[in-house]
């Protein structure tokens, strides 16, 4: 019986993760991929240069602000923001066919890129926020990344509180004071999202089914 529930057609979740800059979404993000093989990571667009390390199709899609322009005008993006002083867009094609597929989809972006999902799909959307235990925390934690200048570090903590205020468009809350106690209470937000009613499509037929056997 149980097997006719586990194999009906599921549409896909987009689970979206936000926080400050250096809060940690990035590698909770990642973690909650390499566990889970239906989940896969939204690549999304940026007009901004690689960091050392960073491969075009991998983490970004690197692309000049010309182009992040045209596909403004072709509606191609599910959402885009500006967001420190570049530009960020996930494509809409390849998120939608990952949802028809049954696949889930983690999103690495900011507010306001949640917020215009959340208009979109909002059946299809789970947002959770991660916030620093305080900002001295996230001050070192963006300084011990080593990855941008310490003008950029300023810039991004000066912002931080405005972003942080956006908590309160979120489903769920975490507060990444332990990284392993903050990936657990990740882990089981994705799991209880997936038994909800509504994602599990085979239930009713189940259910009729259940109750109409004797025992």
């Amino acid at each position: 019986m149980s097997s006719k529930v586990e194999t009906a057609p599921r549409r896909g979740l987009m689970l979206v993760i936000s926080s400050p800059s250096g809060a940690g979404k990035s590698s909770l993000s990642r973690r909650l991929i390499a566990e889970h093989a239906r989940l896969e990571l939204s690549v999304s667009c940026t007009t901004r240069a690689p960091r050392p390390g960073e491969t075009d199709g991998v983490e970004y899609h690197f692309v000049t602000p010309e182009r992040f322009e045209e596909l403004v005008a072709q509606d191609a993006f599910l959402e885009w923001a500006d967001v420190h002083d570049h530009r960020y867009g996930t494509l809409r094609a390849p998120v939608m066919a990952a949802l028809e597929a049954g696949r889930d989809v983690v999103f690495d972006i900011d507010w306001q890129g949640g917020r215009q999902i959340t208009a979109r799909a909002r059946e299809d959307v789970v947002l959770v926020f991660i916030l620093p235990p305080s900002l001295a925390a996230l001050r070192e934690r963006l300084q011990g990344r080593a990855q941008d200048a310490a003008d950029v570090i300023e810039r991004r903590l000066t912002r931080a509180a405005g972003e942080i205020a956006h908590y309160d468009e979120y489903d769920y809350v975490i507060v990444n004071d332990r990284f392993e106690t903050a990936y657990e209470a990740l882990r089981q937000i994705y799991l209880g999202e997936q038994h909800r009613r509504r994602r599990q499509p085979g239930l009713a037929t189940f259910v009729a089914e259940l109750t109409a056997t004797r025992a």
